[in-house]
C-alpha cells in the first residue's frame, strides 16, 4: 500500500510541476496576441486564471489522489486476503494438521495457481504422512515375529529349556537373516521410491537375462516340487537395461510366484512393435480384482492372516520390482480371473534398436 501511494503521490507531484512550468507562459503568450494593453484588464486577466487554475489544480489533485488510493487500497486488499489465507494455512501446515483447505482467489491466475499448487502440496504431504505412518506400523509388525522368535530362544538357552543344539542356532541364524534381508529391502525400497537406485543400463537382451533368472530360481522350484516352465526365443531381443537390477526384478516376481502358486509357474518372453513383454503366470491363489494395484503396495499381502508368520519375503520384492521397471522406463501390472485363479504378473519394456554382440 506504501509503495502504491508512493508511485501515486510522485505522478501527482509531476503533473503539477509540470502544469506550474507551462501554464503560465502559454497563458502570457496567448494574451498578448490579443492585442489587450490596459494593464488592469491584464493584471485582472492573470489573476482570474493564477486563481482559477489553482483550484482546478488542487480540486482535481485531491479526487486523483483519493480515486486513487481508494483503487491501490481495493487492489492491495484483493491480493494480500488470499496471501493470509496462504500464510494462516502454511501455519496451520506446520502445526502438523494437513487436511488444509485454501479458498480460491479468483483475482489473477498467478494467485489461483499458487493456491491450487499449496493444496496439492498439502495434499502430498498429508499423503506422505500416512504412507509414514502406515510404514512404520506394518515396520513393526513385521520386526515383531522375527524378535519375538529370538528372545524365546534366547530365554529357552538361558532357563535351559532349550538345548545348545545345532538346530536351535539354526532358527536364530534364520530369524538374524530374516531380518538382515528386511532391512536391506527397506533401504532398496526407499531409494527406489526416489528413483535414486544406482542403474547402469546398456544394451543386453532381455531373453538371456530371463533364462539367467530362471536358472538361477529353479532350485527352489525343485526344492518346493513346482514346476517352472519357460518359453523364451532363440532369437534375441535387444533392451536397455541394467541386467542385474532386471533378474532381480525377475526374482522377487518368481519367489512371489512361488509363494502363491499350486504345482506350476510359467515364464515367457515375447516381443512385438518397440516392446518386450515377460510374463509371469501362477495356478494359485489369484487375487482379488480390488487388490491388483495395492499388491505392489510396501508390506502388503492379499491375506493379511499370512502377514510374515510364514516367513516369506519382506513384502517390499513387488514395490521394488515395480519401481525398477518404471527406471526402465517400462511397466509391471498383474492381472488375475479372480481368487484361486492364479495370477499373471505383465513386464512391458520398450526394445532398442541398438547392436549389443
Amino acid at each position: 500500500m506504501t509503495a502504491q501511494v508512493l508511485v501515486i503521490a510522485v505522478g501527482a507531484l509531476a503533473l503539477i510541476g509540470a502544469a506550474i512550468v507551462l501554464a503560465p507562459p502559454l497563458f502570457h503568450y496567448h494574451l498578448a496576441q490579443t492585442g489587450e494593453t490596459d494593464p488592469l484588464v491584464l493584471h485582472h486577466a492573470e489573476e482570474a486564471f493564477a486563481t482559477s487554475f489553482a483550484l482546478a489544480l488542487l480540486l482535481s489533485a485531491v479526487v486523483s489522489l483519493l480515486a486513487a488510493g481508494a483503487a491501490s487500497w481495493f487492489i492491495v486488499r484483493r491480493v494480500a486476503h488470499p496471501i493470509e489465507e496462504l500464510a494462516d494455512a502454511a501455519e496451520t501446515l506446520a502445526s502438523g494438521d494437513f487436511q488444509v483447505k485454501v479458498p480460491d482467489a479468483g483475482f489473477s491466475s498467478e494467485i489461483s495457481r499458487l493456491t491450487s499448487t499449496f493444496e496439492e502440496m498439502a495434499t502430498r504431504l498429508a499423503n506422505t504422512e500416512a504412507t509414514r505412518r502406515q510404514l512404520l506400523s506394518d515396520l513393526a509388525h513385521e520386526l515383531r515375529t522375527p524378535l519375538a522368535t529370538l528372545e524365546a530362544y534366547v530365554d529357552g538357552l538361558e532357563d535351559d529349556v532349550l538345548p545348545a543344539a545345532p538346530g536351535t542356532f539354526e532358527t536364530m541364524r534364520d530369524q538374524i537373516a530374516r531380518l538382515r534381508r528386511l532391512s536391506g529391502d527397506l533401504r532398496e525400497a526407499a531409494l527406489a521410491a526416489e528413483h535414486a537406485l544406482d542403474m547402469q543400463l546398456q544394451p543386453c537382451d532381455v531373453g538371456a537375462i530371463a533364462r539367467a533368472a530362471a536358472s538361477a530360481a529353479a532350485p527352489r522350484f525343485e526344492q518346493s516340487g513346482i514346476a517352472l516352465d519357460c518359453s523364451v526365443p532363440n532369437t534375441p531381443i535387444p533392451v536397455l537395461a541394467d541386467q542385474v537390477r532386471l533378474q532381480q526384478v525377475l526374482a522377487n516376481v518368481l519367489d512371489n510366484a512361488l509363494r502363491h502358486t499350486r504345482s506350476q509357474v510359467y515364464l515367457a518372453v515375447t516381443a512385438s512393435d518397440a516392446h518386450a513383454y515377460i510374463t509371469v503366470k501362477d495356478d494359485g491363489d489369484g487375487v482379488p480384482a480390488a487388490h491388483l494395484e495395492s499388491i505392489f503396495d510396501r508390506f502388503h499381502r492379499v491375506d493379511p492372516s499370512r502377514k510374515s508368520e510364514d516367513g516369506s519375503g519382506s513384502g517390499l520384492g513387488l514395490t521394488i520390482a515395480r519401481a525398477i521397471i518404471e527406471d526402465h522406463g517400462g511397466k509391471l501390472t498383474a492381472t488375475s480371473a479372480g481368487t484361486g485363479l492364479g495370477t499373471t504378473f505383465h513386464i512391458d519394456l520398450p526394445t532398442a534398436v541398438v547392436a549389443y554382440l
